[in-house]
């Protein structure tokens, strides 16, 4: 990876984006071989890596420095997120991997001093982990409020009954922050459902892993289906305000789908350097792959891609760094760059043939997970819907859409 300073780009995130590409270049590219094989010599490369990335203040960009973070903001995070997106590996290297980070940011805002001591601390230290438990299998994942796990108040506690999957991470979590209907007063006599979200140590009892959900013909993840059983916590693991669960997890979903997409452009970045090094290398029919004109298309089209995702995911980070909620940007993104990184990933892998497909190049991996973007996070159809709902209010109203702002 060649990574230059960007003109008219501040000096702090220049110098992130290139102190963070010399990591992932020199030192956990290299290391990718053993760090899938795993075992007892790839974790003291793991340490070796984690301790450089502190002792050069990269680690933890989501956090604030009161908490052994960067403190940085979300725009350089943003940028150095493009740079670490070239490695698979690079998320926990840098100590910013969800769904932990997600959750982290959300113990930040939402949680009191008692429960940043009890949990969040020592989730940044990493002597815990945490799973976020909210999509069910029952229930459109596109609709939130259609969620159907319920919390009661009974005495000190809530009791927690509902059904649970693609809960990430819930094999090794130590506690799961649960999406639940809580009951709340309406102001007249009578009571509303509302979102909260609800802290629950994985030991509690009730709490029950049905199975990993196979995920791309992969049977031994992470991704958990859970059921919650008359499962008791006390009434302060309560995460913010009654009500507030939806809102919480609308904070994390807008700057983590700009991270997503952020993420996917590095990705595209180095499918296109293989892409690029394999035509001039690879010699077929009475001359290299670069001379024909199939592959020349290719590349040229995965360019065009490449530039038009990078430049929206800017401009949307951008916008929301400046205050804006973005939300037909942000929904613009979260539809193109997922098939942008969608096609790119598959140019890159018919000019590999079949090596493309192997395991003995990341290329499988990021086409898959293109495809899954496509609906994590909300589906395309969801986006397009608040894409023309917003821009006809816009016409309603009797004004033009401004591409400018």
């Amino acid at each position: 990876m060649q990574v230059q300073p960007i003109p008219g780009l501040e000096d702090g995130i220049n110098d992130i984006r290139l102190m963070t590409a010399k990591i992932v270049t020199e030192d956990i590219i290299p290391a990718e071989p053993l760090l899938y094989k795993g075992g007892e010599e790839a974790e003291v490369v793991r340490a070796g890596i984690k301790t450089k990335v502190k002792e050069q203040g990269l680690w933890a960009p989501h956090l604030p420095e009161d908490y052994g973070g960067m403190g940085i903001g979300f725009l350089k995070h943003a940028y150095m997120n493009e740079i670490m997106a070239w490695s698979p590996f690079s998320a926990r290297l840098f100590g910013v991997v969800a769904p932990n980070s997600g959750n982290q940011k959300i113990l930040l805002k939402y949680g009191t001093p008692e429960q940043k001591k009890k949990w969040l601390e020592p989730l940044i230290a990493g002597d815990i982990e945490s799973c976020f438990s909210m999509t069910e299998p029952d229930q459109p994942g596109s609709d939130p409020y259609a969620i159907q796990t319920r919390a009661v108040k009974d005495g000190d506690h809530w009791v927690i009954n509902g059904h649970k999957w693609f809960t990430s991470n819930g094999r090794g979590a130590d506690i799961a922050i649960v999406m639940c209907r809580t009951e709340e007063k309406d102001g007249k006599g009578g009571v509303k459902d509302k979102m909260t979200q609800i802290i629950v140590p994985m030991t509690t009892p009730g709490v029950n892993i049905v199975r990993s959900v196979p995920v791309w013909g992969h049977t031994h993840g992470d991704h958990c289906e859970i059921k919650y059983e008359n499962v008791r916590v006390p009434l302060e693991n309560q995460l913010g305000r009654t009500g507030t669960g939806h809102q919480a997890a609308q904070d994390r979903l807008g700057e983590g789908r700009v991270f997503h997409c952020m993420n996917s452009i590095g990705q595209m970045w180095r499918a296109f350097d293989m892409m690029c090094k394999r035509a001039i290398s690879r010699d077929v029919h009475g001359g290299k792959l670069e001379s024909k004109q199939f592959i020349q298309g290719f590349i040229a089209d995965s360019y065009m891609d490449i530039q038009a995702a990078r430049l929206m995911t800017i401009h949307c980070a951008h916008q929301m760094e400046e205050g804006s909620a973005a939300r037909v940007d942000i929904s613009a993104i979260k539809i193109f760059v997922p098939a942008a990184f969608e096609r790119v990933v598959d140019r890159a892998i018919q000019v590999h043939g079949a090596l493309g497909v192997s395991g003995d190049t990341p290329l499988a991996g990021m086409f898959q997970g293109a495809r899954t973007l496509r609906l994590a996070d909300g589906p395309d159809e969801v986006h397009r819907i608040v894409i023309a709902k917003s821009v006809l209010k816009c016409y309603h109203e009797g004004m033009s859409w401004d591409f400018g702002v």
